[in-house]
């Protein structure tokens, strides 16, 4: 079932908050955390996973954003942080397999400890944080604004957000609210 709430409505970091550093494995077999990126001149962080299918619609967009920004020093990093248990498709062997099939040109980890999660606060897959330099949020929410259809894209959140930051502007919506499925909790986040 989509979340979809207003921007007060966002729990978790907002524009403003600093990052919480990580340490988690990636697909690739490198275990990466804020420092491993530290040369990127915006990072974005965003919580995803394998079997929800607003990921599913986006998810060639996201290839597209790490492809058409390395250039300009961005990089993109995929979490998944759902419970493997309830939800098996998300584990990590099939982890591999996703970044592989679809051509993943950016890092996808496993926050198995849903740690990362708790930190950060994503209520939904997918959910965007991008980091500055100084790995302050400055946008926080949506990739863009139609997930069904690319063709009929109005708004490109992350793409307008990064290019604000890139080019020293103050960004126009730092804040969208994220929209796709759940985050699938492990029973331990509600005691």
């Amino acid at each position: 079932m989509p979340q979809d709430l207003s921007p007060n409505q966002v729990p978790g970091l907002r524009p403003g908050a600093e990052a919480p550093d990580f340490s988690l494995p990636g697909v690739d077999g490198t275990t990466y955390g804020l420092d491993s990126f530290k040369d990127a001149k915006a990072l974005v962080i965003f919580f995803t996973c394998n079997h929800c299918p607003y990921v599913q619609a986006w998810e060639s967009r996201f290839v597209e954003v790490q492809r058409d920004y390395a250039a300009k020093g961005v990089r993109l990093v995929g979490v998944n942080s759902n419970d493997e248990t309830e939800y098996p498709e998300d584990d990590f062997a099939h982890m591999k397999a996703r970044a592989k099939e679809q051509g993943y040109n950016f890092p996808y980890l496993r926050d198995e400890s849903q740690a990362v999660a708790e930190a950060y606060g994503p209520v939904s897959t997918p959910d965007f944080f991008v980091l500055d330099p100084q790995r302050v949020v400055r946008y926080r929410g949506r990739l863009d604004d139609n997930h069904q259809d690319p063709k009929r894209v109005a708004k490109r959140y992350l793409r307008d957000a990064l290019d604000d930051l890139l080019a020293g502007r103050d960004l126009r919506t730092p804040l969208t609210p994220p929209y796709g499925c759940s985050i699938k909790w492990k029973p331990a986040h509600y005691a």
